[in-house]
């Protein structure tokens, strides 16, 4: 028996992120490999929103953000990693046209 596709749709101020490769190892600015292993404090990560619920005001899908990794929900579909949170503990944004931005770019 095949079993139907469903569309996930998120609910309220939910978020649905996948993560961005290389938030593992990374290489500092003077080339030195830092191993994904090496933590010296909480480390922020950045993903790529795939899904938004109803009462999200700031992200959209497809937006790069960045998020504490300890902070959402991890759930498996079609065998890829996705995370899930409220939109409120999204730490930044990632876009091209910024009205208020930081003047730092990725």
């Amino acid at each position: 028996m095949v079993e139907p596709k469903l569309e996930i749709q998120m609910l309220h101020d939910r978020v649905m992120i996948k993560r961005v490769e290389g938030s593992g190892e990374r290489r500092s600015s003077a080339g030195i490999v830092i191993p994904a292993t090496a933590q010296v404090a909480k480390r922020l990560v950045w993903g790529e929103v795939v899904g938004v619920g109803q009462h999200v005001r700031t992200v959209k899908a497809g937006d790069r953000v960045l998020l504490a990794p300890e902070d959402q929900y991890e759930v498996e579909i079609a065998g890829v990693g996705h995370l899930v949170m409220r939109e409120r503990d999204l730490h930044a944004v990632a876009s091209e046209a910024t009205q208020h931005g930081t003047g730092l770019y990725l």
